[in-house]
C-alpha cells in the first residue's frame, strides 16, 4: 500500500471516531485525538497517529483501560504523586499536568510524579501545556514495554527504552523554548517508521543481535521470537546517564516499575512513569529581565556565521514550528502505517461492532 497525503482535519476526525468506536467518552477521544494528530503537525510520526495500531491492541489485550481518572496517590501540597490506573495516556498525562499547573500558580512550585500510566505520547505537549499557562517544566520520563530497546552504553543488549528528557520554558516574544528528546541516538518510533517505509536509519543508531552497528531497522522488530538488536544512547555515556537518571527519578522514586523483567508482563502495552516540576517564573522576581537577557542571548546565538550545514540556526522547538506550518492542512501517512491503522480500524470493528471503517478510504 502506497503512502497518502491526508487533510489534517479529515485524520482528526477518524482518530476521533476510532476511539469513540472503541469505548472512550467524547471528551478522552477528543483528547486523544488532539494529541496524537498534533504530534504529527510536529513532525513527529513516531509518536502520531502511527502509535493507534499498538494501542488498539493493548486495549482488546485488557492491558489498557478507557476512560480513567487520576487519583492522587500521596499529596503534601507542593508535592504529589498521582496514579494513572493505567489509563490512556493522552488523558491520564493531561489531568496529571493540569493538578500539577493549579498547584504552580497558587503555590508557585510543584513537584508531581506521575505513575501507571499508558503511552503519555509525546512529552513535549505536555511542556507545552505548561507553558501555555506562563510556567516552566522539566519531564524525566521512563518507559516500560516488552521487549527493552535500548542498550547501555557498552553494552549488546538492550536493557531500557528511550526514556525522553523534556523541558519547556515561556520565550521572549511568545514562541516557547520547547527541549523534548529520547535519551537514545533516535526515539523507538522513528525506527518503526523506518521500518514501515523500508527505510534505513541513520548510521550510529542501532546495533544488531551480536552488538555490530547497523543501519537495518528490522533488528528492533525481527524474529519476534530470540535474540534482537537495540538501539544506543545518543552522545555515548552521556545519553546512557541521562537515560539512568529518567529511570530512576521518573519511575523508581514515584513509586512506577522501572524496566526490569519482573516489570515486563505485558504483549502490547507501554507504561509510562513521569517526574514532573513545574514552577512560576514570575515567582523569581526576573520577569523584565528574564525576557530581555533571553532575548539578547538568543539573538546572540543566533548571529553566529553558518557551516552551509543548515540554513538557519534554530531554537528548540523552531523544528516543530516550522513542520506546523508546512503540514497544516495535510498529514503523510506512510503505507506501511495506513495498513496497520486499516487493521486496528478493522479490529474494532469485530471486537465492538463498529468502527470509523479504513482510514485508507477517507477522501483527500
Amino acid at each position: 500500500m502506497t503512502g497518502r497525503l491526508i487533510q489534517t482535519e479529515a485524520l482528526h476526525r477518524w482518530t476521533m471516531d476510532l476511539w469513540r468506536a472503541a469505548g472512550s467518552s467524547e471528551l478522552e477521544a477528543t483528547r486523544v485525538a488532539d494529541h496524537l494528530v498534533a504530534a504529527n503537525l510536529a513532525g513527529h510520526d513516531s509518536h502520531g497517529v502511527g502509535m493507534t495500531p499498538r494501542y488498539m491492541k493493548a486495549l482488546l489485550g485488557g492491558e489498557l483501560e478507557l476512560n480513567r481518572t487520576v487519583e492522587i496517590a500521596a499529596d503534601s501540597g507542593g508535592l504529589l504523586v498521582v496514579e494513572g490506573h493505567r489509563g490512556l495516556g493522552q488523558s491520564v498525562a493531561f489531568q496529571a499536568m493540569e493538578i500539577a499547573i493549579d498547584r504552580a500558580r497558587r503555590g508557585g512550585v510543584c513537584v508531581m510524579g506521575l505513575r501507571n500510566a499508558h503511552h503519555i505520547g509525546r512529552v513535549g505537549h505536555w511542556a507545552e501545556q505548561a507553558v501555555a499557562s506562563g510556567l516552566v517544566s522539566i519531564h524525566f520520563t521512563n518507559a516500560v514495554s516488552a521487549p527493552p530497546m535500548v542498550a547501555p552504553h557498552g553494552g549488546a543488549q538492550a536493557r531500557f527504552l528511550t526514556n525522553p528528557f523534556t523541558v519547556g520554558i515561556p520565550g521572549p516574544g511568545g514562541e516557547p523554548i520547547v527541549l523534548d528528546f529520547a535519551t537514545s541516538a533516535v526515539a523507538q518510533g522513528k525506527v518503526r517508521v523506518a521500518y514501515n517505509k523500508r527505510d534505513k536509519v541513520p548510521p550510529g543508531c542501532l546495533i544488531d543481535a551480536q552488538g555490530r552497528p547497523t543501519d537495518d531497522p528490522a533488528v528492533l522488530f525481527e524474529p519476534e521470537e530470540g535474540p534482537r538488536g537495540a538501539l544506543v544512547t545518543f552522545a555515548g555515556h552521556k545519553g546512557y546517564a541521562l537515560a539512568m537518571i529518567c529511570e530512576l527519578l521518573g519511575a523508581a522514586l514515584t513509586g512506577g516499575p522501572t524496566t526490569r523483567p519482573a516489570n515486563m508482563t505485558m504483549k502490547h502495552a507501554i507504561w509510562n512513569n513521569m517526574l514532573a516540576i513545574v514552577f512560576d517564573p514570575r515567582r523569581l522576581g526576573s520577569g523584565a529581565s528574564f525576557e530581555a537577557e533571553a532575548r539578547s542571548f538568543i539573538d546572540w546565538v543566533r548571529s553566529a556565521p553558518l557551516t552551509g550545514a543548515i540554513d538557519s540556526i534554530l531554537m528548540p522547538g523552531d523544528p516543530e514550528r516550522r513542520s506546523r506550518m508546512e503540514r497544516a492542512e495535510a498529514v503523510p501517512v506512510d503505507g506501511g502505517t495506513l495498513l496497520e491503522l486499516d487493521e486496528a480500524a478493522a479490529a474494532i470493528a469485530r471486537a465492538r461492532g463498529s468502527s470509523p471503517g479504513p482510514l485508507s478510504a477517507v477522501v483527500p
